[in-house]
């Protein structure tokens, strides 16, 4: 599957970024619309992970809880892999850098948002980054490379959104 980009995040709204986005009522990644049955009842829990590593096992068990709360446990492991993978990425390549600190600045939270639609789950992450992701394909002995290709694997969709002026959000849906 290739990743979609799309951009349906402004409508309502004049801008947004990664420092004041959160997913409006309702809101749902338009290329996995034709996924949402009529009428689905819809719940969502937010959380903001600070720019330090650990903040990965904290994005983990935000949905572990989230998902065991709406009754999906069936969907913990599968959701905690592609949040760990997702999270990551955020982390790594979303951040603002600090000029010549080489590490992110402590103000760059990434926001990560979990919204269910009846048995559907995006986990969703905005980040300041502008860079789209890209899907790598890396040598048999490299470190690190595989993160957008595990989460294609165990999402029925993922993609993309620019934020304007600034940042980005992106996202998986898992089903139940």
């Amino acid at each position: 599957m290739i990743p979609v980009h799309s951009t349906d995040l402004t409508r309502g709204r004049a801008q947004w970024s990664a420092f004041d986005w959160w997913p409006p009522i309702g809101w749902w990644p338009h290329p996995a619309r034709d996924l949402v049955p009529p009428g689905a009842c819809t719940s969502s829990a937010t959380f903001v992970l600070p720019p330090r590593p650990e903040s990965v096992h904290s994005a983990r068990s935000f949905s572990a809880g989230s998902l065991t709360g709406w009754g999906m446990r069936d969907l913990v492991q599968d959701m905690e892999l592609v949040v760990s993978e997702l999270a990551t990425n955020a982390l790594r390549h979303g951040l603002l850098l600090e000029p010549g600190a080489g590490r992110p600045a402590p103000s760059d939270p990434i926001r990560m948002s979990m919204i269910r639609m009846d048995s559907l789950v995006s986990c969703v992450f905005a980040d300041p980054g502008s860079a789209a992701p890209v899907m790598r394909d890396p040598s048999p002995l490299e470190i690190g490379g595989m993160g957008l290709h595990i989460v294609e694997s165990m999402s029925l969709r993922w993609g993309w959104n620019p934020l304007l002026p600034s940042g980005k959000v992106v996202w998986a849906v898992l089903k139940s």
